[in-house]
């Protein structure tokens, strides 16, 4: 089953359930859709409706087979083939983001970063390069890059964007304090780190 076949929102519903059914006791054989539901406090029919369209319908009482659900939701995140990314903005989130390895583990590997440096650099525990932003067409086109994530200031994010669809990226995560818009079938998801937090504080109960 391809997952061109599933829905965006289901998409975006299955690392959810991934990290749910990892977290359950290795004793846990088969689990139901309406457990699955209930701990994830989500609708019982939109359970259903997500497991079926990735993994078919449990079977009658018994649910679905959690070793072979995990590897459905996986197949269906690419979490079985390596992506490589690139980021561009070298700063503190960029370099974080850079040296962190547990992005493999969800079937991303980011290779290298670029900057408006002129000298390229190594950084971090893997000494991954940091290398001047005028090689970032070369590179992609050299590695057959897809995904770059954003990690500048919002004034220079349009041009970033703009530089990564020449060079042929096709999915982009952006980190930068603006809403960038991209030509189909460019993918971009936006990430504000900022209106995160301040929808987490003023849920604090006072």
């Amino acid at each position: 089953m391809s997952s061109n076949n599933v829905s965006r929102a289901t998409l975006g519903r299955l690392p959810g359930y991934l990290e749910y059914l990892k977290l359950l006791p290795a004793s846990t054989s088969t689990i139901s859709s309406t457990a699955i539901a209930k701990g994830l406090s989500l609708g019982d029919v939109q359970v259903r409706k997500d497991l079926a369209a990735i993994s078919g319908k449990g079977r009658p009482k018994t649910g679905y087979d959690k070793e072979k659900l995990i590897n459905d939701i996986e197949s269906h995140l690419g979490y079985e083939e390596l992506t490589e990314a690139i980021l561009v903005g070298a700063g503190k989130l960029g370099r974080a983001l850079l040296d962190y390895g547990g992005f493999e583990e969800y079937g991303v590997r980011i290779v290298a970063a670029f900057d408006c440096n002129e000298e390229p650099m190594y950084i971090g525990k893997s000494e991954k390069p940091v290398l001047p932003i005028r090689h970032l067409g070369d590179f992609c086109r050299e590695h057959g890059i897809r995904l770059g994530i954003i990690t500048t200031g919002q004034g220079s994010a349009e041009e970033v964007l703009n530089r990564m669809v020449e060079s042929g990226i096709k999915a982009v995560w952006n980190f930068a304090p603006v809403s960038l818009h991209a030509p189909h079938p460019v993918v971009i998801r936006q990430e504000n780190l900022a209106l995160s937090l301040a929808y987490l504080k003023n849920k604090i109960v006072k």
